[in-house]
């Protein structure tokens, strides 16, 4: 996958890859909290595609015909959400703030912290913009938010706002705090370091992402401040993908699907059996999947795998993307880093198979995963990653 060299070619399909796609259902999940809201409910698609396995090698003197990724049919219907979860949000304060902590929750267990420090699309009565912390653990076993005037904006505020929330919610400061924003990467990391905490720039702090959506819908919009068509003051960045690394380097990758039952039993051996990667909890992340379902994922083999792997490991991977307008995969790490993973030789059926990997991954809901191996036809993987391809918060 060393960028310019890399051509198409096509091993026949693996017989563990060739399931059809099955139902795929997002459904509303209830925030942990006194106020029960819920998350946005999301469309439920019906799908299925014809099987592929499509790798994408080094040259080679054979040029197979392509099987193609190409959904056949899609139909939406929305999904039913409880009318009592809309009736509990109506009932809530948008002016309150939130300090909570699961009363089954082990405050010791909660190690990890997701964190948004960053304006919202509200005015104060000095007709200023409002600021807002807001913190989770992966669960939303923990939740908290505040409001801040945007003129004590800094390292100290935010430095005794994470001690007043060990403090009021009785939990040890964490180990880890994740953020996504990169403009507010020098205010966090030195508020994290003055505490002793590692801070993580991260896409990763999907529970945060999520319930920032939600927040948007059922507490920002119904804020009396609230400024209707006002624009996400610290947008997330999409830099110009960079040159991969050479460390990062792979020599063949192929766009796979594997069931998801195969990729639950792949996660919950990355412990047993010392596997580099990352999961997903998709319980609580309010998202359900059906066991048949093929997940759309990148293949990528190495006679290094494992010190691949090992690299890897520590980029806290995000996504996988395939441009098709530049003819190559991008691969997101960390909050802005892209980098260019791959490339191909532009044809008519490279940029169908491409576009198709693409629509498999968006008809999932962005869930999609990389692979590490030694070998394309193994039957192990030394690095496993699931990820979910959000769109970027409304705030």
């Amino acid at each position: 996958m060393c960028g310019s060299r890399s051509t198409i070619t096509e091993n026949p399909p693996s017989s563990s890859h060739c399931l059809s796609m099955a139902t795929l259902s997002f459904n509303s999940t209830r925030i942990k909290s006194p106020s029960r809201q819920s998350h946005k409910p999301f469309s439920k698609s019906h799908f299925s595609t014809k099987p592929n396995n499509v790798p994408f090698l080094f040259p080679s003197k054979t040029h197979p015909q392509l099987h193609h990724f190409k959904p056949n049919s899609i139909s939406e219907s929305s999904v039913s959400v409880p009318e009592e979860a809309f009736d509990d949000a109506e009932e809530d304060d948008p002016t309150s703030e939130l300090s909570y902590l699961d009363s089954e929750t082990d405050p010791s267990s909660v190690t990890e912290w997701e964190l948004d420090f960053c304006s919202r699309p509200i005015l104060d009565i000095r007709g200023k913009k409002i600021w807002e912390l807001v913190v989770c653990d992966s669960s939303l076993s923990l939740q908290y938010t505040k409001y801040f005037p945007n003129n004590v904006i800094n390292s100290v505020t935010l430095k005794d706002a994470m001690e007043t929330i060990s403090e009021d919610l009785g939990v040890p400061l964490p180990e880890k705090v994740r953020f996504f924003r990169s403009q507010m990467q020098t205010i966090i990391t030195k508020s994290c370091k003055e505490l002793g905490i590692k801070p993580v720039p991260s896409k990763r702090c999907l529970s945060l992402l999520l319930w920032l959506e939600e927040r948007y819908e059922t507490i920002y919009m119904r804020h009396p401040g609230f400024q209707k068509g006002s624009k996400p003051f610290l947008a997330l960045d999409n830099p110009f993908p960079m040159e991969l690394p050479e460390n990062l380097f792979g020599e063949k990758w192929a766009f796979v699907q594997l069931p998801f039952s195969a990729i639950r039993e792949e996660i919950s051996s990355l412990d047993e059996r010392f596997v580099f990667g990352a999961g997903l909890d998709l319980d609580l992340l309010g998202i359900e999947v059906d066991d048949n379902t093929l997940i759309p994922g990148l293949a990528v083999a190495s006679s290094r795998a494992k010190p691949l792997a090992a690299w890897m490991n520590g980029l806290e991977v995000c996504s996988v993307e395939a441009d098709t307008s530049r003819g190559c995969l991008i691969l997101s790490v960390g909050i802005s880093t892209r980098y260019v993973y791959a490339t191909y030789k532009k044809t008519p059926t490279t940029t169908s198979e491409a576009e198709a990997w693409e629509a498999a991954k968006k008809a999932s809901g962005g869930l999609h995963f990389l692979a590490i191996q030694e070998d394309l036809d193994s039957d192990d993987c030394v690095g496993f990653w699931l990820l979910l391809d959000l769109p970027p918060p409304p705030v």
